[in-house]
């Protein structure tokens, strides 16, 4: 008993010492993720940083596919100058980067999740002020290491870069929806290198852009994007983009 009672405390004691800082880390994140301190310095630097519920993500708590788990970001603020969605535990931890230029600060989307994960999204304001909200998505995992399913079709090559595209209107708002036949493999699966689409546009008929998009490889294969916009869209829209390996994408939106 003696023995015992002299080596508890040596042991405890760097134990406590190795976890504080930890602890301390996730001390003010409200999804009490251990990657939050990386997450923030890796991403936001040195910028203000406050937790806000106008940041709002969106999707299921339990996915029930860990290749396609729908994502929604909707941002409640005004001057939003960019806008990061990371998932914390993912191998590749950033999924899409975007900026509204006239489109609302809002985007639905797809992505894949190796396992259960803190889903974020990271506002800037004018002010350089970053606000985030997230969500936790549980999930059964693999979804990053799995091959695309597209691959196991011979013609998957002459389908690449295709979109299709529809608008609904409402009285005071309408949504652009757009999909687009890619693999979005994440080199993650054997033998398989990285190929996704790496940048989108939404174009006006005078080439202004009112939405842009930098997409990573967690994105879901054949993703899916739906933007909104208060009122009408804008007349002549285009969805314009490029992969990591150079191919060009460019459609015209219905409408």
């Amino acid at each position: 008993m003696f023995f015992l009672l002299r080596k508890w405390p040596v042991l405890l004691v760097p134990l406590v010492l190795l976890s504080a800082p930890a602890l301390a880390a996730m001390g003010d994140d409200p999804l009490q993720s251990p990657q939050w301190t990386d997450i923030r310095e890796r991403y936001l630097g040195g910028g203000k940083v406050v937790f806000d519920s106008r940041v709002v993500v969106s999707g299921p708590k339990i996915a029930e596919d860990s290749m396609n788990v729908p994502v929604g970001v909707r941002i409640g603020l005004d001057d939003v100058r960019r806008v990061l969605v990371v998932a914390d535990l993912n191998p590749i931890v950033k999924v899409l980067e975007f900026a509204s230029n006239g489109a609302m600060p809002s985007l639905h989307f797809r992505m894949k999740l190796q396992q259960g994960s803190p889903i974020r999204a990271m506002a800037q304001t004018a002010d350089g002020v970053w606000h985030v909200g997230g969500i936790w998505i549980d999930a059964s995992g693999g979804g990053c290491t799995a091959p695309s399913v597209g691959r196991g079709n011979a013609n998957w090559t002459e389908t690449l870069g295709q979109v299709q595209s529809r608008v609904w209107q409402g009285e005071t708002q309408s949504r652009v929806k757009v999909s687009i036949m890619h693999p979005m493999d994440t080199g993650l699966a054997p033998g398989i290198p990285a190929f996704y689409i790496e940048r989108l546009s939404l174009r006006d008929a005078s080439g202004k852009e009112w939405m842009t998009l930098d997409t990573f490889e967690p994105v879901s294969e054949n993703p899916v994007f739906s933007f909104d916009f208060s009122g009408a869209p804008p007349i002549g829209l285009t969805l314009v983009g490029r992969d990591n390996n150079g191919n060009r994408i460019s459609a015209k939106v219905a409408q």
